[in-house]
């Protein structure tokens, strides 16, 4: 029997699959987003107080670390401001490396071991490949910031680049408020996508061995559902830092380990994993 042809002679009798393809249920632990209450970022800070006292020698060593960072961003602002938001970025690549030693702090603590310098430093050498490409994205957003902020300088700031002595006048200038207003928005668009990414994935590698990818997509995931809270949470953070910088930046030597373990303590609190669709599993209980 010929077979049947279409109008462009082709044939018409191909094969068809007797069912659709279905894809394969996911393999391993799912995330699962917490329901947030507006009163949980103040107890994750409660939580990273209790870490930050229990263990007061490995918090003082990354507080240090933190100021030695927050004086290089002094030098750059006052000799080089307009890279200063390069800067902030560049802190940004470092600072998860630093903080991750107090995440293992927390976990360590909460797993019911005890925490030690050594494991501090190590703990994000069997994550290696996925904190690289982590910090590989976090580069390009790091690149792409400062020439951002380059830009912004180079068309918005119209009294010439201020002097060593007089940067904090000169960029409030009211000659310059249309720099100040793009300048905080290039910043914020930058700083909130940062966050976003951030937020819970850098614990999420050190708990769970998971890629960046998926890490940063739960991050994304955990602000998006909770958008109030994580903007509570960030702001917090936010002024935190800030308040610490005054004066001289002492006080980000107590805060930057206290937030470190706080951070630790909101990626436990808003991330569940499901070992089975049957058998929901907290981070942390026990099997």
């Amino acid at each position: 029997m010929p077979e049947q042809s279409g109008p462009d002679n082709a044939p018409t009798d191909l094969p068809v699959m007797a069912q659709p393809y279905v894809p394969p249920p996911p393999v391993g632990p799912r995330a699962r987003m917490t329901l947030l209450r507006l009163s949980d970022p103040l107890r994750w800070l409660a939580l990273g107080a209790k870490d930050l006292q229990a263990h007061p020698g490995i918090a003082l060593f990354y507080g240090v670390c933190f100021w030695c960072m927050a004086q290089v961003l002094s030098l750059v602002f006052q000799h080089k401001p307009e890279y200063t938001l390069s800067m902030v970025s560049g802190c940004l690549l470092v600072g998860p490396f630093l903080a991750m030693g107090l995440y293992e702090g927390s976990r360590r603590r909460e797993a019911g071991l005890v925490p030690d310098m050594g494991s501090s430093f190590t703990c994000w050498d069997g994550h290696l490949k996925s904190m690289a490409m982590l910090v590989l994205v976090l580069m390009v957003l790091e690149l792409l910031w400062g020439r951002a902020s380059l830009v912004v300088f180079a068309v918005f700031f119209n009294t010439g680049m201020p002097s060593t002595t007089g940067v904090v006048q000169a960029i409030f200038n009211p000659e310059n408020l249309d720099f100040v207003a793009v300048y905080l928005f290039v910043g914020g668009l930058f700083a909130t996508l940062v966050y976003a990414m951030s937020v819970v994935s850098i614990p999420m590698i050190l708990d769970r061995d998971t890629d960046a990818i998926t890490a940063a997509i739960t991050s994304f995931r955990v602000v998006i559902g909770e958008p109030a809270v994580m903007v509570l949470w960030g702001f917090l953070l936010s002024a935190l830092v800030i308040l610490a910088l005054w004066p001289w930046a002492l006080g980000i030597i107590v805060v930057g380990p206290w937030l470190g373990h706080a951070s630790w303590h909101a990626y436990r609190g808003t991330v569940q994993w499901e070992e089975s669709p049957e058998e929901p599993v907290t981070l942390g209980a026990t099997n």
